[in-house]
């Protein structure tokens, strides 16, 4: 039996609304179970990574720390979208550096994120076995 791969395509500020935090608990508790898992961030969901964030003026809790942990569950196959970045006024350096422990290379730390464009994200898109939109 081959091993499915499931995307979770990610489009929604982090806060105002449940999806990026229901989304962040799914890839978690299905990458417990080692599911192949790749994330994809794209339009608003490139807000969910971004460095600092403070939710203290709008009363909800402040979940953008559990990002790093994803590389404990081997979740190391994080991509997002160029153009929306780019549309947000946004680069790489503005969001969470997220790393993990490749055992492969005498646990070397490595990056997890990908930056990609639209046609590379329509191709893992296609690839998926399994595909989650929040």
């Amino acid at each position: 039996m081959t091993e499915k791969t499931f995307v979770y395509l990610n489009r929604k500020a982090p806060y105002g609304s449940v999806y990026a935090l229901e989304s962040l608990e799914v890839v978690l508790i299905g990458a417990a179970f080692e599911q192949n898992v790749k994330l994809i961030f794209i339009d608003d969901g490139v807000y969910q990574l971004t460095k600092g964030q403070k939710t203290d003026g709008i009363g909800m809790k402040n979940f953008s720390p559990t990002f790093s942990a994803l590389g404990d569950y081997d979740v190391n196959q994080i991509y997002v979208d160029e153009q929306s970045l780019k549309d947000r006024g946004l680069t790489m350096d503005d969001l969470q550096a997220l790393t993990y422990e490749d055992e492969d290379d005498d646990w070397a730390e490595k990056n997890s994120m990908h930056l990609v464009n639209r046609e590379q994200i329509a191709e893992l898109i296609g690839d998926a076995d399994v595909l989650l939109n929040f």
